[in-house]
């Protein structure tokens, strides 16, 4: 698009402004892109190399593969999993918390669940299900999103590696259909002009 328009840029240019302007996005659009009403969660992590080594990116979507939230951690350990959890929790109202939660055999997530239920930042009504067949659905997303990361050739930090992952995030999601509700009050608010 650039060289069409005469402009020479750099690729690792573009990889700067992704890491700049990802995190700046997605703080932007975060209130458009949550569900209204939690009805059931898939979590799962999937495995993310950084820096040579292997990390953990917890994911969690709805059962229409809408996403919810997203982790980086260095652990695959029930803090880890606890942290992610309460994240998601805390970035949305209590009413669309989600009345079951499904995730893969991972045993930290029971005790996680276990210790937000106590702790009063998860419903204690929750249903937390261990069925790999329900996870299909963010195993496939999962898929998806790997394939964006092996484009990359590898992240150097942490903190890189969380930047760039946000803005895979949220172009997932526009490619989802997760901002339509978005556009309609955008267009809305054009009107009303």
């Amino acid at each position: 698009m650039f060289l069409e328009r005469g402009v020479k840029v750099d690729h690792s240019t573009i990889y700067r402004w992704v890491q700049y302007y990802a995190p700046k996005i997605l703080e932007r659009l975060k209130w458009y892109w949550k569900p209204k009403l939690g009805f059931s969660w898939r979590v799962d992590e999937t495995y993310v190399k950084v820096k040579g080594k292997w990390t953990y990116l917890y994911r969690a979507i709805d059962k229409d593969g809408n996403t919810i939230d997203f982790y980086l951690s260095r652990t695959r350990n029930t803090k880890a999993a606890k942290r992610f959890l309460g994240k998601a929790l805390k970035s949305m109202p209590s009413y669309s918390h989600p009345k079951t939660i499904n995730t893969d055999k991972n045993s930290s997530y029971i005790k996680a669940i276990k210790q937000l239920q106590d702790e009063g930042k998860c419903s204690v009504d929750v249903e937390h299900r261990q069925d790999k067949y329900l996870n299909n659905i963010i195993e496939s997303d999962h898929g998806k999103l790997k394939r964006l990361i092996k484009a990359t050739l590898g992240f150097k930090s942490m903190k890189t590696a969380y930047a760039t992952i946000k803005g895979f995030e949220i172009m997932r999601m526009f490619k989802k259909g997760q901002f339509e509700l978005w556009k309609g009050l955008v267009a809305n608010s054009r009107d009303m002009n």
